[in-house]
């Protein structure tokens, strides 16, 4: 059945205009600050009304601008995660989880302690939130999200307020309590990583426009559009002219590339991402090129080289990641040699 999503609404910068449907499968929206990306979800939920379109859940019509369909909130079955948990301070834990639950008292107590206990809860029902852990207030928030076992749980930016340490661990739980939950799941993120770890399926948003939609790891493989080539973390982008059938010139790099397969006729830009260089010595292999290293920047684990074409450098500079131990390896000075494999190109437009 799924989610099918149509809609577009009048904002103050620009208009939302996205389009999407789902399957049963996660689907995470990738885009810039103020891309549209939470006011699609309000929209779903029914916190916001687009101004035409329409959505349907499940073959249930939520919203239909032609038939004048606008189903409240509250029937709409739909459970939102918000970024700041949004509990209340003066309620327990078991308050919060249960609040708003249509049943007896003996059923909603069976069915809080019943989360409480699948969300690692047990013996903080009687705690307030400030008494918990960011971790824990945010197991909380998504308990009281799913015991009302929703068509659609919506996940606004749900790592967002977390320390950096305590981010993959709470994935992992969050992605093991996922998986005793059927319904759909939505996921705004500014994160590439959290959207390729838990979503199948990918929009990319820009401008408050859905631009591309299809499966997570094609997208981060081959990703086409210039946007989404930037979301999903590619550093080296540049313009692009053919130059011959089987070669192209990277205009910004000042590199000329052999491939062998016909470019996508549509294509203004190349990319190659920053850990998909390979480190060589002999500059007469094809598309091996010899770079002036610029500046070097250490992480923890690996190394961030900037470089610029040997003998030029009005040109751009590109960025090579590289492991340390694979780095000091190689002979001394301020030049190397990279090879550019020809599978590694990316043909954006």
């Amino acid at each position: 059945m799924g989610l099918h999503v149509d809609i577009r609404k009048k904002l103050r910068s620009y208009n939302l205009n996205v389009s999407f449907e789902t399957n049963g499968e996660y689907l995470a929206f990738l885009g810039a600050s103020g891309s549209g990306k939470s006011m699609t979800l309000k929209c779903i939920a029914g916190v916001e009304t687009p101004d035409e379109g329409r959505i349907v859940l499940n073959g249930k019509v939520l919203f239909d601008s032609q038939l004048k369909i606008n189903l409240k909130p509250q029937e709409r079955n739909i459970g939102y995660f918000f970024q700041n948990y949004a509990l209340f301070p003066h309620m327990t834990v078991e308050e919060n989880i249960g609040i708003g639950l249509a049943c007896s008292k003996l059923e909603k107590s069976e069915r809080v302690q019943k989360i409480l206990k699948n969300f690692h809860l047990e013996g903080q029902g009687k705690k307030y939130p400030n008494q918990l852990s960011g971790g824990e207030q945010q197991r909380i928030a998504l308990a009281r999200c799913m015991i009302y076992q929703p068509d659609v749980l919506m996940l606004d930016e749900p790592f967002s307020a977390l320390d950096m340490h305590l981010k993959e661990k709470l994935q992992n739980e969050v992605l093991e309590i996922l998986k005793d939950y059927n319904g759909e799941v939505l996921m705004v993120t500014h994160s590439r990583d959290e959207a390729y770890k838990f979503c199948k399926n990918l929009v990319i948003l820009n401008k408050c426009k859905s631009v591309l939609f299809g499966n997570t790891k094609d997208i981060f493989h081959k990703p086409k559009l210039l946007i989404a080539a930037r979301l999903t973390g590619c550093k080296n982008i540049s313009k692009y002219e053919l130059l011959e059938r089987n070669r192209i010139r990277a205009v910004d790099w000042g590199l000329e590339l052999e491939v062998g397969n016909a470019v996508p006729i549509d294509t203004t830009h190349i990319g190659i991402r920053a850990h998909n260089f390979i480190l060589d010595d002999d500059k007469k292999k094809m598309n091996s090129f010899r770079f002036k290293i610029i500046k070097i920047y250490e992480d923890m684990f690996e190394y961030n080289v900037h470089l610029v074409k040997d003998g030029d450098e009005k040109y751009s500079e590109i960025i090579f990641k590289v492991k340390k131990k694979e780095w000091d390896l190689r002979p001394e000075g301020n030049y190397i040699y990279l090879k550019i494999p020809e599978e590694e190109i990316l043909y954006i437009s």
